[in-house]
C-alpha cells in the first residue's frame, strides 16, 4: 500500500538542524587487517556508538521533535524488533512524552529490557513478525497514541539522511572519495535516507544495499521494478532485517537510486561480527554487520568483485545492540582465517 508521500516530502536540512545536541557524531574508524582480508580500503561508520546503540536515534528525535514543533503532545507508540524501539523510548523519556512500543515475543533479550530500562511499555504478548503493525495500529487508535513508524515515515528517513550527511563530510576530511557505500537494509529507512543525502553530498558514488539471503525482499523488489513481499517472516540471525518487504516511501526512493541490493548468509554473517569483534574489538550486533559481511564474502575468490581495483569503501554498521552469549553462539569461537 502506498504511503501517499514522496521523496519531496523528506526534509533533510530541518532534520540536520533538529538533531544539534541530540544525537553524536560517529566515527568513521579504518582498519588495516580488514583491509587485507577484504582486499581494498575499508571505513566503517561506527553507528555502534550512537545512543541507544544504533543509527535509529536518528529518526526517532527527528520524528519525535518535530511532532512537538507542530503541537503534537501525544505519548509515542512504535513497533519495533528493538533497536527502533529503544531509540523512541530514549527520545520520550527526554522530551517528556510517554512511550508504548510493540515487539515480537522473541526479540533479542537485551533489546527487550534496554526499551523497558528507558522508560517504555513493552507490549510483546502474542506478537510476532507479522502482526506487530495491525497491533500496534490497534493500541494507537484505542490509546490516541502517535506512531512513529520504523521506516516508511518522512521524518524518520530524514533522520537518518544525517548519517549520509557525516560519512561525505568525513570522507572530505579524510581527503579519500569512497567508490560505493554499503548499507544493511532491513525495512529500508536507512537505505532511502543515506541515497537521499549521498546523491546531494557525493555525487556518483555507488549504493549498495545488503540483506539477508533468507530475506531478500529488497533484491527481489529492485529485480522485478516493483515492491515485492515475502510471504513469511525471513529465519535469520539479523533480527533488525526480519522485515516482509520495504516501507513504500523507502521503495520510491531507493529504487531509481540503488544500483545493487546484495544478500549474504548467516555465516557470512558470523564470520563478519568475528572480525569486527576480535580484530577491531567492535561490537556490532548481525544486523549491522551485513555491510562487511558482504565484502568477506566477496573477498573469499580473490580480487573483491564488489567493487572498483584498491577502490575505498564505507561500510555502514548500523547498531552494536547485542550480548556477548549471542555473538558466542552466532560465531561458535571457531578459528577462522
Amino acid at each position: 500500500m502506498s504511503s501517499g508521500l514522496t521523496a519531496a516530502d523528506i526534509d533533510l536540512a530541518a532534520a540536520q538542524r533538529r538533531l544539534v545536541g541530540r544525537v553524536h557524531r560517529t566515527p568513521l574508524l579504518h582498519s588495516r587487517l580488514l583491509d587485507q582480508r577484504a582486499d581494498l580500503q575499508l571505513w566503517l561508520k561506527a553507528e555502534t556508538f550512537q545512543r541507544s546503540g544504533s543509527f535509529k536515534a536518528r529518526g526517532a528525535f527527528n520524528s519525535a521533535l518535530a511532532g512537538l514543533e507542530a503541537g503534537d503532545h501525544r505519548g509515542l507508540l512504535a513497533v519495533s524488533s528493538g533497536n527502533h524501539g529503544q531509540a523512541v523510548a530514549l527520545a520520550a523519556s527526554e522530551l517528556g512524552l510517554s512511550a508504548t512500543v510493540v515487539m515480537p515475543e522473541d526479540s533479542s533479550p537485551v533489546k527487550l529490557l534496554a526499551v523497558a530500562a528507558y522508560g517504555a511499555t513493552v507490549v510483546s504478548a502474542g506478537v510476532t513478525a507479522t502482526n506487530r503493525e495491525e497491533i500496534a495500529a490497534d493500541i494507537a487508535r484505542r490509546s490516541r497514541l502517535r506512531m512513529v513508524h520504523p521506516h516508511n515515515d518522512p521524518l524518520v528517513i530524514a533522520g537518518q539522511s544525517t548519517v549520509g550527511v557525516e560519512i561525505a563530510d568525513q570522507v572530505a576530511s579524510h581527503q579519500m572519495r569512497p567508490s560505493a557505500v554499503l548499507v544493511p537494509v532491513g525495512g529500508g529507512g536507512l537505505l532511502a535516507g543515506v541515497c537521499l543525502a549521498l546523491e546531494r553530498t557525493l555525487p556518483g558514488v555507488e549504493i549498495v544495499g545488503v540483506e539477508p539471503a533468507s530475506g531478500d525482499d529488497a533484491a527481489r523488489s529492485l529485480a522485478a521494478g516493483h515492491l515485492v513481499t515475502l510471504g513469511t517472516a525471513p529465519v535469520t540471525a539479523a533480527d533488525g532485517a526480519r522485515t516482509l518487504h520495504l516501507g513504500s516511501l523507502c521503495w520510491e526512493v531507493v529504487r531509481n537510486r540503488v544500483s545493487r541490493i546484495v544478500t549474504v548468509s548467516d555465516e557470512d554473517i558470523a564470520e563478519a561480527v568475528w572480525w569486527l569483534w576480535t580484530r577491531t574489538k567492535l561490537v556490532v550486533e548481525p544486523t549491522g554487520a551485513m555491510s562487511v559481511a558482504a565484502l568477506l564474502a566477496a573477498a573469499r575468490g580473490g580480487q573483491n568483485p564488489l567493487v572498483k581495483d584498491g577502490s575505498a569503501v564505507v561500510c555502514i554498521l548500523s547498531g552494536g545492540n547485542c550480548l556477548p552469549d549471542q555473538i558466542q553462539e552466532l560465531t561458535g569461537f571457531r578459528a577462522r582465517t
